[in-house]
């Protein structure tokens, strides 16, 4: 896990491009502080900030230079030992054990479809100095990033917004769509899109190729909507395990100490499992943030069920005070880039400092199982919206009454789950979003701001695969992966998903909906069913569904981010500032109706007057 950085500008010097890649290392070398490298040949230059995680050698420092190709890589490819395998037997060799000579002598032997071989989570850019060509590429879900800049017949691209910001060329004029995004709907970023207008991120499943001061992107992987037919709920129960397994495995292949983020809930749980059920000798360490008293989120008592079934962990346990929350407020904003969209994001800044005061520098994480094991509650609108869609109106009661009984609901909320359901039955994904951003639209000037900032495209005709699949590539992980990076990489630490190995991905998505949610409304039903034997039952039976809770957007604004409701509303010049100000006076008086939105608020105030420049 590194950070990157790389210039090809026909117009300027080799000397400035060398003291320009410096400057653009410098902002991010929190992301890779074992060694910076660089490159620099006429007008291209490569950079590299390098965190020592496969091969600890110095031969394997980057930009890494392999025949006529030069690479700098930031990421993991899982499977890098199988594929140096068949690369030997194809007359390659090998001076390194690391995955980056293997992705680039992959580039060599296949060309740009290497990346259909590969496992794994990347961002990166090759320069091919026979072809005269930067070929650029981003992992399968975005997991790490890529953004660049074109300016005329120039390309630059890093890791993060930063080196990018030091650019002489840069503009910091705002992308007002992608800030109103953020404002209501919590996204941190959408497509290709930045909160700066001049900044394009590469989006996930994409390679980028630059040439001649042009270039042209083109999608390399996708998921399908076909199912498969043939399989009962034992052999499918196998083939997942198998599946978990195999990513748990790979994911673990490191040369230094691995650890684990343990909340408690089915996911971190799965992973920790398996991990210990694979390697009952291996020392684990875990860590769990705890909010005690009146905030009240604690979900130890889950994480002691795991540690009495596996005696190899080492568990660690932070519960920050509220010096630590104003302190972490700042500094995790700082290397977002963005406005916190959530106070959870700060509870992650805790997880991953723990770790790091641990010596932990790779950790593994949950993201990416609820968004296509359907694992929040809201599928059930989904799952509603569908029978009704075809007429089966009993299968939409079965499926209100069981989610009713299975969830505790209240006469209320299944009211409004039946209401959603039927909403969701006469309406596509793209209108349930454009509904949800209508309610922004009284707050803007601008009329040109008010349609909806996005398109969600109607993919598959089932409502539920539509929904799961804009919740992996549109509305939901993109966001969480965005969060996971910055934070992980704020403390210098490599955070993997095993839960987005492609293969398992893949192979759920192909499986009936049934599998997923059963008759009982059991959420992740295939993934408890499967790892049954090694979850404790209390886990794999649990029924609430909590996320990364925090207590944020009302104890925390309230208390020791106070601060942050002193708003400047010059800021805000595209909204209707008298609107804005009555909604946070009213906050102020104890209204918490509309906290998200007010946090945001405060956040985008916040992020406004320290971190555009």
């Amino acid at each position: 896990m590194c950070g990157i950085a790389g210039i090809i500008d026909p117009e300027s010097t080799s000397e400035n491009i060398n003291h320009q890649l410096l400057k653009m290392l410098a902002k991010t070398n929190h992301r890779g502080p074992d060694f910076t490298g660089h490159w620099v040949d006429k007008h291209t230059g490569l950079g590299h900030n390098r965190l020592k995680i496969i091969d600890l050698s110095d031969h394997a420092n980057q930009p890494f230079e392999y025949k006529n190709c030069l690479i700098t890589f930031n990421g993991e490819v899982y499977n890098y030992i199988e594929i140096r395998d068949i690369l030997k037997k194809n007359g390659f060799a090998f001076e390194t054990q690391s995955d980056t000579e293997v992705i680039i002598a992959a580039y060599i032997y296949w060309g740009k479809e290497c990346v259909n071989h590969f496992v794994g989570m990347w961002a990166f850019a090759i320069w091919d100095k026979e072809k005269n060509e930067l070929f650029c590429s981003r992992d399968r879900f975005g997991i790490k990033p890529f953004y660049f800049i074109h300016h005329g017949n120039k390309f630059f691209f890093s890791s993060e917004y930063k080196p990018l910001k030091t650019l002489p060329i840069f503009d910091n004029k705002l992308n007002l769509n992608q800030v109103n995004r953020g404002i209501e709907l919590g996204w941190a970023c959408y497509k290709d899109e930045t909160y700066f207008e001049q900044i394009k991120s590469l989006e996930s499943s994409h390679n980028l190729i630059f040439k001649n001061g042009k270039i042209s992107t083109f999608k390399y992987w996708d998921l399908n909507s076909e199912k498969k037919q043939n399989l009962n709920f034992n052999q499918t129960k196998d083939e997942f395990y198998s599946l978990f397994e195999n990513s748990i495995k790979i994911h673990s292949r490191s040369d230094v100490s691995i650890g684990a983020c343990l909340s408690g809930g089915l996911d971190s749980s799965a992973i920790t499992s398996m991990f210990c059920n694979q390697n009952p000798n291996t020392k684990l360490n875990t860590f769990t943030i705890y909010y005690e008293g009146e905030q009240n989120v604690d979900e130890r008592p889950f994480v002691y069920d795991v540690l009495k079934k596996y005696g190899n962990i080492e568990a660690k346990y932070f519960t920050p005070n509220n010096d630590d929350i104003n302190i972490g407020y700042q500094k995790a904003t700082y290397h977002a880039d963005i406005p916190l969209l959530g106070s959870s994001y700060i509870s992650q800044y805790f997880l991953m400092n723990l770790a790091a005061k641990n010596n932990i520098k790779v950790l593994l994480d949950g993201q990416g199982s609820d968004e296509y094991l359907l694992g929040y509650l809201h599928s059930f609108n989904r799952m509603i919206g569908q029978s009704l869609n075809q007429f089966q109106i009993i299968g939409a009661l079965k499926t209100l009454l069981s989610h009713k009984k299975q969830h505790e609901l209240t006469l209320k909320d299944s009211l409004t789950v039946l209401l959603k359901g039927i909403y969701s039955s006469l309406n596509t994904e793209q209108d349930v979003y454009s509904h949800e951003f209508k309610k922004l639209s009284k707050y803007l000037n601008d009329s040109n701001l008010k349609s909806l900032p996005l398109s969600i495209e109607n993919k598959f005709s089932n409502k539920i695969d539509n929904f799961s699949y804009h919740m992996l590539f549109t509305t939901s992980l993109p966001s969480l992966l965005y969060f996971e990076d910055r934070n992980s990489m704020a403390h210098s630490i490599e955070s993997r998903v095993p839960f987005l190995d492609h293969r398992l991905v893949e192979f759920v998505f192909s499986l009936p909906n049934s599998f997923k949610i059963n008759d009982q409304a059991q959420t992740k039903y295939i993934l408890r069913k499967s790892l049954n034997n090694i979850l404790p039952e209390t886990i794999a039976n649990r029924k609430d569904k909590k996320g990364f809770v925090t207590p944020g957007e009302v104890l925390w604004l309230n208390g020791p981010l106070k601060n942050l409701l002193e708003i400047d509303y010059n800021h805000f010049h595209w909204l209707n500032k008298s609107l804005l100000k009555e909604e946070i006076e009213n906050y102020k008086k104890g209204d918490f109706s509309n906290s998200k939105f007010v946090w945001r608020i405060a956040s985008l105030n916040y992020w406004l007057k320290n971190n555009t420049n």
